[in-house]
């Protein structure tokens, strides 16, 4: 087990949602807390609130896309709290959006932000971890990861991204002491869903925020991003009957591509 009292971490995508409840999930086990965001404001309301709440926190604002701007926020965070011992690679963004139809632009994006707005982060914060001989480095990611699903290839494709880098560096850093983890979420009640549909052009027709079975809070993804900073471990699934299915469906590519063609006339609106 790993005594996190005093010790810093850097968390992206802290404005709101999965970022936000990890921070403070962070500050409430004794983390010291480094956020960066977009939104500045929402970055003083957070940081207001650990303090608030007898944490240490502090504030950076840019774009994860911006690799300047992620040099400067980890440079940020050691200066005012010390030598990183964590890194949580967050921001990320998604839409509903046929494949074939996505444009170049949409496609560079969506990578720019989520997958390379993640190694943004995590490279420049690993030299000093490396030094050190310690340190660890999340990517979260998602269960979609593990299998795309209809109009949401780029999304899919960007976390599997995230999720093959974080099994190579896994094993790569580990002789270095530095442990290297993905978080894999269901369906999350966070204003994900609220961007995604504004990008999708109108309401999302594929995943449905009222079967709330399949969805948690943020609270929950943060919970259990402090109990891996515990107790390192590759992999950390939110739900263990969707990291059973999706293994499932895996091993049975026939079954599930007969379920998503189901899915895909679903959201057409065509007979199933």
């Amino acid at each position: 087990m790993t005594d996190l009292h005093a010790k810093p971490i850097a968390i992206t995508g802290a404005s709101s949602g999965i970022g936000r409840a990890t921070a403070l999930a962070c500050a409430q086990a004794g983390m010291l807390v480094g956020v960066m965001a977009r939104r500045g404001d929402q970055l003083d309301d957070l940081v207001r609130e650990i303090h608030e709440s007898g944490g240490r926190a502090t504030a950076f604002a840019g774009d994860v896309a911006d690799a300047g701007a992620c040099e400067k926020f980890i440079a940020h965070a050691e200066r005012e709290l010390g030598p990183l011992h964590a890194v949580f690679a967050n921001a990320g963004f998604g839409y509903e959006k046929p494949a074939w139809s996505t444009s170049e632009d949409e496609l560079r994006n969506i990578f720019e932000v989520n997958f390379w707005g993640s190694l943004n982060v995590v490279r420049p914060a690993l030299p000093g971890m490396i030094e050190r001989g310690r340190g660890h480095i999340l990517f979260c990611s998602s269960c979609l990861s593990k299998l795309s699903v209809p109009c949401y290839g780029a999304y899919s494709a960007t976390k599997a991204c995230q999720d093959h880098f974080a099994r190579s560096m896994r094993h790569e850093l580990a002789p270095r002491g530095v442990r290297v983890s993905s978080v894999h979420p269901i369906g999350t009640r966070t204003e994900f869903f609220d961007t995604a549909a504004a990008r999708s052009g109108g309401e999302l027709r594929l995943m449905d925020r009222t079967k709330q079975s399949f969805m948690q809070s943020p609270e929950t993804v943060a919970n259990a991003v402090v109990r891996c900073l515990k107790k390192p471990r590759g992999e950390v699934w939110t739900s263990v009957p969707t990291r059973l299915a999706f293994a499932l469906a895996t091993a049975l590519p026939g079954v599930t591509d007969f379920a998503l063609s189901k899915m895909a006339k679903r959201r057409n609106g065509g007979p199933t």
